[in-house]
């Protein structure tokens, strides 16, 4: 008997599959570590808030060798940088965690919700809630909002909690992974301390 393939087969047939809407390779290696545990994870790269193109190339192309290091899926969403400054017109003079960033983070998170329902997936989470300054209180109900629009299941979490943020630092120094020192938007850059 074949047990490498036998045990790829029972896997995928006991374990949901889990869309991760990842934002860059230091907050999503940890999570994936950790839902690749009780889920068949694919990570989703959508962030069409990331400027500039150099930069978004940088996270997406470390988030996605990461993934392979370790040999989960990985899909970039299509980026739709348009889109994303349409929908934030008229907040570009808001606070970092002010109303701009709800715009953001609820697009980006109903893009993954759709991608999940259209393909098939169980659940759909994002590794948004393991930045310092991004609150689980706040992200998390889009995340509900953006499943029961598009009818898949959020998987709520907190990856801060239980020293997670400290694992993933920790594991980003060991690989020496990209760290960026803005959330993403021109915007965000304006105070570099924002991971």
């Amino acid at each position: 008997m074949d047990w490498k393939n036998f045990r790829a087969n029972f896997v995928n047939y006991i374990m949901p599959r889990l869309l991760l809407h990842t934002c860059c390779v230091v907050c999503s290696g940890h999570v994936l570590d950790i839902l690749r545990r009780e889920f068949q994870v694919t990570a989703y790269f959508y962030n069409p808030n990331i400027e500039p193109l150099e930069e978004y190339e940088r996270r997406r192309d470390t988030t996605r060798a990461r993934c392979e290091e370790i040999g989960l899926p990985f899909v970039e969403g299509s980026a739709g940088h348009n889109h994303w400054a349409e929908a934030i017109k008229g907040f570009e003079n808001e606070p970092e965690g002010g109303a701009r960033c709800l715009v953001c983070w609820r697009l980006r998170l109903e893009e993954a919700a759709r991608y999940a329902k259209e393909n098939g997936f169980d659940f759909f989470a994002t590794t948004l809630t393991m930045g310092r300054n991004k609150k689980a209180e706040v992200i998390n109900p889009l995340g509900q909002q953006a499943g029961g629009k598009y009818g898949v299941k959020f998987y709520e979490a907190d990856w801060k909690k239980a020293g997670g943020q400290e694992v993933a630092y920790q594991l980003a120094k060991e690989h020496n992974f990209y760290r960026q020192n803005y959330c993403g938007c021109l915007f965000s850059k304006r105070n570099s301390s924002i991971s």
